[in-house]
């Protein structure tokens, strides 16, 4: 290896520990250390979150286009992961949902334990089960940086409303951002013991990033996009909550659907059938119909574990 290679294969490394780098900055601001405004500083450790998501979609890419990937690469990437997408988030939501209350304070830390340990299994799972032949369009379970980004959207909404630069509302915005303080902090833990929840489970996934480099994009996804400009446009603070949460939450949703309302709608429907005895649909419902998980159509992209 020349030293031009080695340059290269140590550039995959050092974006992987900028990764963990990131994670602990954000326990370290969660915890307040920086000795400043407390919502300025669980601000900060929300972004070093998505921060760290950054580091994590360029260390693969880098190791990729360097031609540099190894099982070492692969494991420290999950190494990091575990601190950035498992116990920083689980610690900020300690932070941001703290009381007073001894029973409701070990309730939360029964939920930031069980969101640590949902994502060390999701981790070790994802790499038990990866297979360089993949078409890398889906995940089975949410992937853990998904499921950090939603927790870590919610600091940065409720910062967002209580530092609103309106003289002539002041008032009327501080009232609100005391009630969405209070409203997000009994959400939150519910939200963080879902994603939990969701990261261990086999609901499909769609990798949004590949399906927009690489597939084709569908009308929907131009509404959605339409959908976005205009509440960014309106009101920006709800829009990182807001995506996160329908990514987090619309898959199992759909499922939810196709596996208790669509099935009860064919059983009262039956479809003729068509010539060999095939039944022949007459809607298009039926591509949207939950179909059996095989092991070779698990997703394995090692930067969205």
């Amino acid at each position: 290896m020349n030293r031009r290679e080695k340059v290269f294969a140590v550039l995959p490394t050092m974006l992987t520990l900028g990764n963990a780098a990131c994670g602990f900055g954000a326990i370290t601001f969660a915890a307040k250390w920086s000795g400043g405004d407390p919502k300025l500083s669980l601000f900060i450790a929300s972004c070093l979150i998505f921060l760290a998501m950054v580091f994590d979609a360029l260390d693969g890419s880098a190791a990729r286009l360097t031609k540099q990937t190894s099982e070492f690469g692969a494991q420290l990437d999950s190494l990091c992961d575990a601190i950035s997408f498992g116990a920083a988030p689980a610690f900020l939501m300690l932070q941001f949902s703290q009381s007073r209350d001894l029973l409701h304070l070990r309730f939360l830390w029964w939920i930031a334990a069980l969101y640590v340990a949902c994502t060390v299994l999701r981790l070790a799972r994802f790499n038990v089960e990866t297979d360089e032949d993949d078409a890398h369009d889906s995940f089975s379970g949410l992937p853990s940086p998904a499921a950090a980004g939603t927790v870590a959207s919610f600091p940065i909404m409720a910062f967002g409303f209580r530092h609103l630069e309106d003289a002539a509302n002041e008032k009327l915005w501080e009232k609100v951002a005391t009630i969405l303080d209070t409203w997000t902090a009994n959400l939150l833990p519910f939200i963080t013991l879902a994603v939990a929840c969701l990261m261990v489970s086999r609901i499909r996934y769609a990798h949004l990033f590949n399906q927009l480099v690489r597939g084709k994009r569908p009308r929907h996804h131009l509404i959605q996009v339409v959908f976005a400009i205009a509440v960014m446009s309106v009101m920006w603070q709800v829009l990182v909550p807001l995506f996160c949460c329908w990514f987090a939450f619309g898959a199992p949703v759909k499922a939810l659907w196709n596996e208790s309302v669509m099935r009860w709608w064919y059983r009262g429907h039956p479809q003729p059938a068509a010539v060999g005895g095939t039944p022949s649909p007459a809607t298009g419902w039926n591509n949207d119909r939950p179909k059996p998980i095989e092991p070779a159509d698990l997703d394995h992209d090692m930067d969205d574990a």
